[in-house]
């Protein structure tokens, strides 16, 4: 079966404040719906049918619990620890995010909603949406940024055939940021019929504690699969940021296991000094998306624009909880280029047979370099946090290879 067992919060206060971070940034319109979703979830985590709908669907829908690999040739070739796969990647739709649809697709059922909207970047989320949507029966619309659809046509054309309608974003960079502006003007107009089901640990309170618990059956099953593979926890626990939806699933299990070390690997795009999205390794505190946290921002507190070759990491925020385990020194924060990732996302498909999403391909590229510096009876586990079917066509062309 999978592992939905109840939770409780961790750190933040009643709206939702991780110490300075988080809170409820939003039009006065939207405090309805926040508070409905916030009243309904506090419902549902001390509900057992609730959990018990959700493993339903992760088990025999998703096909959780998502197996631990140990990438032998990888850590072979490397040198050092040993490096063990998380295996989101085998998700049905093919990554994490549908662990967190199909949640909040629950949750929309029980306060009565049947429209729900999204917003997109790698597309992953989107196609996760409207594959729940189709389960529930629900309209469902993504918004997707023009330069995200470039990137991820195949992932459009998925969402189109679930029965999504998909909107092309086409103000400002046209990417993720862009994206979800247009999700939250359509939440504000739309608000007594239609649920946002945003894709990360971020947003106004309740989403990014409400995010964080249902991608938290990644860590719970990965603190387990451990212990029964080594007979111990892993020494090291990494996955890539964005808004950091896969990492707070994978760390938030570990948070009371002080021996294992939490690194997030942002994307440092063409370098920290030129084009980026490493946010906590270069933001400020500021409001952002309904909560305060860690941003890209100019000295006028004007969002500055983003780059990362893998779409879904292509955001100038971060959930608050990470800035939370930023601020105190829980987690790590580091960051991978471009070039970094692309080579990672070469080497583990040939070396393991497993294409990584290019977002996970971040992580890769930090555990190449950190992986020889440790010892070979140490472990490190990486969150495979999505497949890179997706990625295939725009490596191929950054890469300069025709496919036709």
């Amino acid at each position: 079966m999978g592992d939905c067992g109840n939770l409780t919060d961790a750190w933040p206060d009643a709206t939702g404040r991780f110490r300075s971070f988080g809170g409820q940034y939003v039009p006065e319109t939207l405090m309805v719906a926040v508070r409905q979703l916030d009243a309904a979830y506090a419902a549902a985590k001390d509900d057992p049918a609730f959990w018990s709908e959700l493993d339903g669907y992760l088990t025999s829908y998703v096909g959780r619990p998502s197996p631990i690999y140990f990438a032998s040739r990888l850590s072979e070739y490397l040198g050092g620890a040993k490096i063990f796969l998380k295996r989101e990647d085998l998700n049905h739709t093919g990554a994490h995010k549908i662990n967190n649809t199909l949640g909040q697709a629950i949750l929309a059922k029980r306060m009565g909603k049947r429209r729900v909207i999204a917003e997109t970047g790698a597309g992953q989320h989107g196609v996760a949406t409207a594959t729940a949507a189709a389960v529930f029966g629900f309209d469902c619309v993504v918004y997707m940024g023009a330069e995200d659809i470039r990137r991820q046509r195949l992932n459009a054309y998925r969402m189109e055939l679930l029965g999504a309608k998909l909107v092309q974003v086409d103000s400002g960079q046209r990417t993720l940021k862009d994206a979800i502006n247009e999700a939250l003007r359509d939440w504000i107009a739309n608000v007594e019929t239609t649920h946002y089901i945003i894709g990360s640990v971020m947003g106004p309170h309740p989403f990014p504690v409400l995010v964080r618990d249902l991608q938290s059956v990644i860590g719970r099953e990965t603190r387990r699969q451990m212990l029964e593979l080594l007979g111990r926890l892993p020494d090291v626990a990494v996955a890539c940021v964005g808004g950091g939806s896969n990492a707070a699933g994978l760390f938030f299990p570990f948070l009371e296991d002080e021996g294992v070390r939490l690194i997030g690997v942002e994307a440092a795009g063409e370098g920290l000094e030129k084009r980026h999205s490493a946010t906590i390794s270069k933001g400020n505190p500021g409001v952002l998306h309904g909560m305060q946290t860690i941003v890209l921002q100019d000295e006028d507190g004007q969002t500055l624009p983003v780059h990362s070759v893998s779409a879904g990491l292509d955001y100038p925020g971060v959930g608050p909880e990470h800035a939370l385990w930023a601020e105190s020194g829980r987690a790590e924060y580091v960051s991978a280029t471009d070039d970094e990732a692309l080579d990672a996302f070469e080497l583990l498909s040939r070396m393991e047979g497993i294409i990584p999403a290019l977002e996970t391909a971040h992580a890769v590229a930090y555990v190449m370099k950190l992986a020889p510096t440790m010892g070979s009876d140490q472990a490190i586990v990486i969150n495979l946090s999505g497949r890179g079917d997706k990625d295939c066509v725009e490596v191929a062309r950054v890469r300069g290879a025709d496919i036709g």
